[in-house]
């Protein structure tokens, strides 16, 4: 799939109603979010706008503090913003009350962390079946599941290892499996090669397209990597809390 140019809309042509766009999984209007007030206030998120359809790697690419980790984190529940409307996958966000927002972290969204996350007692494989244990999937099934995830991202012979036995390219594969366990329509990942060298970076941004692109997901990845740019279908570029052209 080729890379498109970013598409940055008004909050005026979202408005209320669903999306015509049947593809469409992600669709952000007019969101702001400000910490602190008066002259302490800090601006992370100014009006944006965007949308991101079924089987596009979406890379959201800005310096330090440009609001990448305060956007994604609106979009996936995480944070409300103070104005603005987010949709997932027909999911009002903003509006949710808090057992939604559960119900929408636990089974359409998820998310890839830069710091892993992982559950340090616990082995590869049952790192990768927590979200199914809490979505009360039985036994077999999710231990099935599991390894099939496993296989998916290179890892099929390590399910038995514990974190710390595994180096930080294969601990991110396991985040990923784990964030891949419920099928979501959205996967959320921040900064998921900031811990690692280039070349293993590379190789995790390469992994996330595939899966992508051979599921029919959404992803959206935060990156300040030029290095790992060319390998999304598109790219936003945050600017101090605002939305440009790249």
């Amino acid at each position: 799939m080729s890379r498109r140019n970013v598409v940055v809309t008004g909050a005026a042509g979202f408005g209320g109603a669903p999306s015509a766009h049947p593809d469409e999984v992600v669709r952000v209007s007019g969101v702001s979010r400000t910490f602190g007030r008066g002259e302490h206030a800090v601006h992370a998120v100014r009006d944006v706008s965007f949308t991101a359809d079924r089987g596009e790697l979406v890379a959201i690419r800005g310096r330090s503090g440009a609001g990448k980790t305060t956007l994604l984190n609106l979009i996936g529940g995480l944070d409300r913003p103070d104005s603005g409307q987010v949709v997932v996958a027909g999911h009002e966000v903003t509006s949710a009350g808090e057992a939604e927002l559960l119900r929408l972290r636990r089974g359409t969204v998820g998310f890839v962390f830069q710091t892993f996350g992982l559950v340090p007692i616990l082995s590869a494989a049952e790192n990768v079946g927590v979200p199914l244990r809490l979505a009360q999937v039985p036994a077999a099934e999710r231990e099935e599941r599991v390894a099939v995830l496993l296989e998916l991202v290179g890892l099929g012979g390590h399910a038995a290892q514990r974190p710390y036995e595994l180096s930080g390219g294969q601990q991110q594969r396991v985040a990923v499996a784990r964030a891949l366990a419920n099928e979501p329509d959205l996967l959320i990942a921040d900064e998921p090669t900031g811990q690692l060298d280039s070349e293993t970076g590379r190789s995790i941004m390469d992994l996330l397209r595939a899966v992508v692109h051979a599921r029919g997901m959404t992803a959206l990845v935060a990156t300040h990597d030029p290095a790992l740019i060319d390998l999304a279908d598109r790219v936003l570029v945050l600017r101090d809390g605002r939305l440009v052209e790249g």
